[in-house]
């Protein structure tokens, strides 16, 4: 238990004899004389996204260094430190250290980094308990000597090579070798924007020195349009750029589009830039231009006529002598540049042809107003008054001929008043 020798077996214990504890499963640690609360390390570093497998295991060792800087120093709190340093060794070489760096290598939801873990498990503590004294870097000892997957930094490919400029700067600290603590690469140097040269020692097109001394060199930007100066200046140029001339140490931009440097296609117009040109299409009233705008056309397109200097659009519907849209209830409707047939107003074009767009068919009292309702009422009551005196008279032929009258008049009277939208309504099948 807790605080003091037990006869009985932990439920937190891997293997134990009477009076201690010899072994916890992952995740718990020894005290002195039992098992400590399930360590919360306080420190879990990140590991970048998931990579090959030899780089995987050096972000491993790499992520293990924390948890040996942290622990280097602590000592083994909450228990009987002498009886621990009898019965287990120092804190320092013990395996509850070596739980608590495991306990930080990974984070908590990384399941490609803990499979590593354990796959290394064999190995990592063969150094620990075996090779730590003789081989302190245990980089060097698993990724490099023992499993031969890397390469110490500043050396690259199957034998470890020196990167360009040597390994302990390489590439002058100017750029990046490639492979570099890897067993792959060529070694050479990937250096970065402004400078230049196989070991990233001198400044790139564009740059210049601004300093320099024997272990570092400084390049800052041209002005914009030198490709190679002594100063920031526009007047410091030794080279231009392209679309650039050297004049005075100054740099003068070229006019491509007076010159045969320029190439634009037939129906484009060139613009110069600073240090090129653009080549843009002409309007379409021209057949080449020399500029934009239907007044810089060299030739009128068709569908177009020169008034002046101008290219104006041909409305060809108003010119023509005979009609240009000779389709039935089709008309003309002029366009930039040439015409269109449409069909007239009040007409739709169905399968090609202009016909009249006649609204749905309505039902026979789809369009009855508010007024007639108002007489279609009275009609009914007057209807049902006649047809309940003709009852009570009990078929009396008197009031037969006035019901009959009464339904004939009202309807009649009805029937004047819309005869001819019902007439036209019948004749069209509405």
């Amino acid at each position: 238990g807790i605080g003091g020798p037990s006869r009985g077996l932990s439920p937190h214990c891997g293997w134990c004899q009477p009076a201690s504890h010899r072994g916890c499963p992952r995740g718990w640690v020894q005290g002195a004389w039992g098992v400590r609360a399930m360590m919360t390390p306080p420190h879990t570093p990140t590991l970048p996204p998931p990579g090959p497998l030899r780089g995987r295991r050096a972000l491993l060792v790499h992520a293990a260094e924390p948890g040996l800087e942290r622990t280097e120093h602590e000592g083994f709190g909450g228990g009987n430190t002498a009886w621990e340093e009898e019965k287990l060794a120092k804190y320092q070489h013990s395996e509850t250290r070596l739980l608590e760096v495991l306990e930080g290598v990974c984070a908590p939801s990384d399941f490609a980094c803990h499979q590593l873990l354990e796959r290394s498990e064999e190995h990592v503590e063969q150094w620990w308990f075996h090779e730590r004294q003789q081989h302190p870097d245990f980089f060097q000892w698993l990724c490099v000597d023992r499993l031969a997957l890397c390469c110490l930094p500043g050396t690259y490919g199957p034998d470890c090579q020196p990167c360009a400029g040597g390994p302990q700067q390489p590439c002058s600290g100017n750029g990046r070798c490639d492979g570099d603590g890897t067993r792959r690469g060529t070694g050479l140097c990937v250096c970065s924007p402004g400078y230049g040269g196989p070991f990233c020692a001198e400044c790139g097109d564009g740059y210049y020195e601004a300093s320099r001394n024997k272990s570092h060199l400084v390049c800052a930007e041209c002005y914009r349009a030198c490709g190679r100066c002594t100063g920031p200046e526009d007047s410091s140029c030794l080279r231009c750029k392209r679309g650039w001339v050297l004049h005075e140490h100054r740099c003068i931009d070229i006019d491509e589009c007076g010159t045969e440097m320029a190439h634009c296609r037939a129906n484009q117009f060139c613009v110069n830039t600073e240090g090129s040109y653009e080549c843009r299409d002409c309007s379409t009233a021209c057949i080449g231009c020399m500029g934009a705008g239907p007044a810089r056309c060299k030739k009128c397109n068709k569908g177009y006529w020169r008034d002046g200097a101008k290219c104006l659009d041909v409305d060809e519907c108003a010119s023509a002598e005979e009609p240009v849209c000779t389709g039935a209830q089709e008309v003309c409707e002029n366009t930039e540049g040439s015409y269109r047939c449409v069909c007239a107003r009040g007409h739709v074009r169905r399968d090609g042809h202009c016909v009249e767009d006649k609204p749905p068919g309505t039902g026979f009292f789809d369009d009855v107003t508010e007024d007639e309702v108002v007489v279609l009422q009275q009609m009914f009551f007057g209807v049902m008054i006649c047809a309940l005196a003709t009852l009570a008279a009990k078929g009396d032929m008197v009031f037969t001929a006035i019901f009959i009258g009464a339904v004939a008049a009202m309807a009649g009277y009805w029937l004047s008043d819309r005869s001819d939208r019902v007439l036209d309504g019948f004749m069209k099948g509405r």
